[in-house]
């Protein structure tokens, strides 16, 4: 008979909630920690069915493995917060870091944890019969226990290989031409709004097959998501500095971006008034 494991969830915003709510079926437990989180957060993890404990140190404590699911800049923080209390399970750094600081982490939480697993997420929300990818790479040991975890559920787990960096390399390398696309699509539409061909845009578009250019419905959702992406950007950046390859244009992403960081989340936002804050004076 095969023990169902413990896994704590850090912290469940809206991808890290839906992922922690597919493995539950093949844990024996989901935990997650509210202090210091947001009203919002703690809706998630009730919707998603999480366990709250008490504190950090009781999940850490308690989990066998630890998944981490938060913006890119408190990812390594968080990696010396836990290495901190000793975990001694299996630990998997899902974010959008680049693979420099996901080796420093590995490096960090290997002297206790038994095993770091390299993840990366690439796709939607597994919610509303969504499909994501969590892919995978580090020991075989460690990764077959997350394939385990995630088996039949909407998330789907690719294994690349056994080197840590793998996953965080192929995140970044798809993000970072997938969500400066966005931007670039947002302020050329930008541009032609301002001088009243902004149709005209849209018509030499749309005879070119899977053009942003024409999914305008999408300049709002590259708004509220900017608090996210932005540091992304610049993740993305540094890995191509590190391998010698230009970062200028990830890091005019990144500052275009921050142009949107009063658009958190904001679900209401109109294209107009999205291209209306982008276009304010700095």
């Amino acid at each position: 008979m095969t023990i169902k494991p413990i896994i704590g969830i850090l912290h469940p915003g809206s991808m890290g909630a839906a992922v922690a709510a597919c493995a539950r079926p093949n844990a024996a437990r989901v935990l997650w920690c509210p202090a210091g989180r947001s009203a919002a957060t703690a809706a998630r993890a009730e919707q998603a069915g999480l366990e709250s404990v008490g504190s950090l140190d009781a999940l850490v404590e308690q989990a066998h493995v630890i998944i981490s699911l938060c913006p890119p800049a408190a990812a390594e923080e968080l990696a010396h917060t836990v290495a901190e209390r000793r975990f001694a399970g299996v630990y998997v750094e899902a974010n959008a870091i680049n693979p420099d600081r996901m080796t420093r982490i590995a490096g960090v939480l290997g002297r206790s944890a038994r095993h770091v697993v390299d993840g990366a997420v690439i796709g939607s929300p597994p919610i509303n019969g969504k499909r994501t990818r969590l892919y995978l790479s580090g020991s075989l040991e460690a990764v077959s226990l997350v394939e385990r975890l995630f088996a039949g559920s909407m998330v789907a787990t690719p294994v690349l290989g056994e080197a840590i960096g793998q996953a965080s390399a192929l995140k970044l390398a798809y993000s970072s031409y997938q969500k400066a696309s966005r931007v670039l699509a947002a302020v050329a539409f930008g541009a032609a709004r301002a001088h009243g061909v902004d149709d005209a845009l849209l018509d030499v578009a749309g005879k070119r097959q899977g053009s942003y250019l024409v999914e305008t419905g999408y300049i709002a959702k590259t708004a509220a998501r900017a608090w996210r992406w932005a540091p992304e950007m610049d993740e993305a950046a540094d890995m191509l500095s590190a391998l010698g390859l230009p970062d200028e244009v990830l890091r005019a992403v990144s500052q275009t971006l921050a142009r949107w960081e009063n658009s958190k989340d904001l679900a209401e936002l109109t294209p107009d008034e999205a291209l209306d804050r982008l276009s304010r004076p700095q």
